[in-house]
C-alpha cells in the first residue's frame, strides 16, 4: 500500500506530532508499505528520500516551527505523480484542507489523526471566543474523512460527544524498540554530572511555553523544598519562548541551585535522561496523549502528573506513578494546587514504592510497541480502502475487521 502522510510540522522541529508521524511512517515501512511524508520546509532540515518538503510562509517562528504554505502547488504535483492509495493527514486545518481537496479530486480515501485539543489553545492567541464554533468546524472537516484516529480513548469520547459520526479508532503514538533499551552507563554519567550529589533527581520534557504550565511545577518544587530541603535537582529539557520568564521565576523562588535548564535534547537521547532520574514530573494540562510520559515509562521512570486529558489514559495511581487532581475551571493561570503536588511528591519519595512503580511504568510502556500500532493503522487503511472502493463501485457492505 502507498500512503501519503501529510503534516503541518515535522523534524527538525521537535514536538509531539513530528515524533508521531516519523515513528508511524518508519514502522509502516518496516511492514513493507510505501510511505511518503509531505512536510513544510525548515532552515535546518535534512533531505530524506521519503520526505517531500513543500513551502513555508515563515520559518523559525515559535521556537523553530514553520508556518506551512499548504497551497504550495508542489503538493498537488507530487501527490498526482505518486499514485497513492490512502491519505493520512495529521491536522484538520491548513494541510488538512489541502488533503480534503486532493481526496475529492483524485478519489483517494482520507483518514485524519486528531492530535490536539485546539480549543485549549485559542485563548493564547486571543481567539477564545471561537471555542463554541470549533465543534461545528470539526464536524465539517473531520466528517469529510473516511476514518478518524484518536490518540486516546478520552479523545475518542470527546470527538463522539461533539458529533463526529465517521468511524473513530484509537491509534496512539507507538514506542520504538530502542525506547526500551537506554544506555545505563550514559544514564549513570548524566546523574553524576547533574545531581550534584543530591539524593533525588527529577526531569521533565516540554516546550518552554505557557500551555505547558511549567510555572506550576516551579511553584510546587519551591513548596517541596520548604519541607524537604535542598535535596533534589530538576532537569528541565526543552526550549521555547518562555525560557527567560522561567529563569526569572526560578530566581524569584530561590531554585537556582535546584533547577537546570538543559535545553533541547535529541529525541533518541531522552531515554537516558529519564533513566538517570527518580521521577518524571509533568504539569501540562493540554496534552492529548502525552508521548513523553510513555517515553519516560519505557526507561523505567515513574510519572507524577496533573490529572488531565493525555495523562488519564496512561498514568495509573500506585501502578506506574500518580496523578494529582486540580481544582478550578481548567484555565492554566488559576490553578491553586501546587501544595497537593508537592505533598504527593513528598509521599512518593518518603515511601518504599519507587521500585514497584518503575516495574509498572515499563509494563505500561510495553503495551505501546510501535509495530503493533503500525499493524493496526495498516488494518484500518485496508478497511477504509475496501469500503471506499465498494462505494465507488456502487455497492457496499461492511467487511470483517482486519486485526
Amino acid at each position: 500500500m502507498k500512503i501519503a502522510m501529510m503534516t503541518n510540522n515535522y523534524k527538525p522541529f521537535i514536538a509531539g506530532v513530528p515524533v508521531s508521524v516519523e515513528k508511524l511512517s518508519d514502522s509502516l515501512r518496516a511492514l513493507g508499505h510505501q510511505v511518503v511524508v509531505f512536510a513544510p520546509s525548515y532552515d535546518r532540515q535534512i533531505e530524506e528520500e521519503h520526505v517531500i518538503r513543500y513551502g513555508a510562509l515563515l520559518k523559525g517562528v515559535a521556537g523553530g516551527a514553520s508556518v506551512p504554505n499548504s497551497l504550495d502547488p508542489k503538493i498537488e504535483k507530487k501527490f498526482r505523480e505518486g499514485h497513492f492509495d490512502v491519505i493520512h493527514v495529521h491536522h484538520p486545518m491548513l494541510i488538512g484542507m489541502t488533503a480534503r481537496y486532493l481526496s475529492r479530486k483524485y478519489h483517494v480515501p482520507l483518514v485524519c489523526t486528531y492530535h490536539t485539543r485546539y480549543e485549549q489553545y485559542l485563548h493564547y492567541v486571543g481567539l477564545s471566543g471561537l471555542q463554541k464554533f470549533l465543534p461545528v468546524y470539526l464536524r465539517k472537516t473531520l466528517g469529510a474523512c473516511n476514518m478518524v484516529f484518536a490518540p486516546t480513548p478520552n479523545i475518542q469520547a470527546y470527538l463522539k460527544e461533539i458529533g463526529i459520526r465517521v468511524p473513530i479508532e484509537v491509534l496512539p503514538t507507538g514506542l520504538s524498540g530502542a525506547s526500551f533499551d537506554p544506555d545505563t552507563a550514559k544514564a549513570a554519567s548524566l546523574r553524576a554530572k547533574f545531581s550534584g550529589g543530591r539524593p533525588f533527581m527529577f526531569c521533565t520534557v516540554a516546550r518552554l511555553a505557557r500551555e505547558k504550565n511549567l510555572e506550576f511545577l516551579l511553584e510546587s518544587l519551591a513548596l517541596y523544598k520548604q519541607r524537604a530541603g535542598a535535596c533534589f535537582k530538576l532537569l528541565l529539557i526543552g526550549k521555547g519562548p518562555y525560557r527567560d520568564r522561567l529563569l526569572r521565576r526560578i530566581a524569584e523562588l530561590s531554585l537556582t541551585e535546584e533547577i537546570i535548564l538543559v535545553g533541547e535534547v535529541p529525541n533518541e537521547e531522552i531515554k537516558e535522561y529519564c533513566l538517570a532520574c527518580d521521577l518524571f514530573l509533568f504539569t501540562s494540562r493540554s496534552e492529548t496523549q502525552g508521548i513523553v510520559l510513555l517515553e519516560a515509562m519505557a526507561a523505567q521512570t515513574p510519572v507524577l502528573a496533573l490529572r488531565a486529558t493525555g495523562t488519564e489514559d496512561i498514568v495509573a495511581n500506585g501502578i506506574n506513578g500518580y496523578m494529582v487532581d486540580v481544582s478550578g475551571d481548567g484555565a492554566l493561570d488559576i490553578l491553586h494546587d501546587e501544595q497537593a503536588f508537592a505533598d504527593r511528591l513528598m509521599d512518593i519519595l518518603s515511601g518504599k514504592e519507587l521500585d514497584a512503580l518503575r516495574r509498572g511504568a515499563k509494563d505500561t510502556a510495553g503495551t505501546y510497541d510501535c509495530m503493533k500500532i503500525a499493524q493496526k493503522a495498516a488494518a484500518c487503511y485496508h478497511e477504509v480502502l475496501w469500503n471506499y472502493n465498494a462505494r465507488q463501485a456502487g455497492f457496499y457492505s461492511q467487511p470483517a475487521r482486519i486485526g
